[in-house]
């Protein structure tokens, strides 16, 4: 007498199931072809390129000496530190307005941390924020201002300077000049 024996599995389903895992793969394989490349993974031609140097004037601040590059238009203010990778020791960039006012900063496309200083048309420093990179949301003075200037993330309060403190550029800050 003969043992009866299992029927076979039928193999369809897993066949079916290999098939469409595959399909699936294949179809997001593709769709993240054709999607666009983050910006870290851009090739360096597609990437947004840094504004080059812009004029600099220097800014005394108590002992130190800023190299401040001067962003005075709209398009040098937009671009500002935007894709740089690092600033020098005392660099930064001064923004200048041509009015007073609530000049808000973001840190959109910026990769190096900053800290900004809103600056009084005296000089004096109206409040100073840090800046984290590639953030997006509002970073505003306290008061209207007609200036702002970054710098490296600490600088300000690696030599003591907050907010009250003054810096002095004749050409930039008419009232500290008399």
């Amino acid at each position: 007498m003969t043992e009866p024996t299992a029927p076979p599995r039928p193999r369809r389903p897993i066949r079916t199931l290999r098939r469409a895992l595959a399909a699936w793969a294949t179809a997001a394989a593709c769709a993240f072809a054709a999607a666009p490349p983050a910006l870290a993974q851009q090739a360096p031609a597609e990437r947004p390129q840094p504004q080059p140097t812009l004029p600099r004037v220097d800014i005394q601040a108590g002992m130190h000496v800023i190299k401040a590059e001067v962003a005075a238009d709209g398009a040098t203010r937009m671009r500002g530190l935007m894709m740089r990778e690092r600033l020098g020791p005392n660099e930064g960039m001064l923004f200048v307005f041509e009015q007073k006012a609530g000049h808000c900063f973001w840190m959109k496309n910026t990769l190096i941390p900053l800290s900004i200083a809103f600056i009084d048309d005296d000089g004096t420093i109206a409040n100073i924020l840090d800046m984290k990179p590639h953030d997006e949301s509002s970073h505003c003075p306290v008061r209207a201002v007609r200036y702002a200037l970054e710098m490296e993330q600490g600088w300000f309060a690696k030599r003591g300077l907050k907010a009250g403190a003054r810096l002095a550029q004749p050409q930039v800050f008419k009232a500290a000049a008399n």
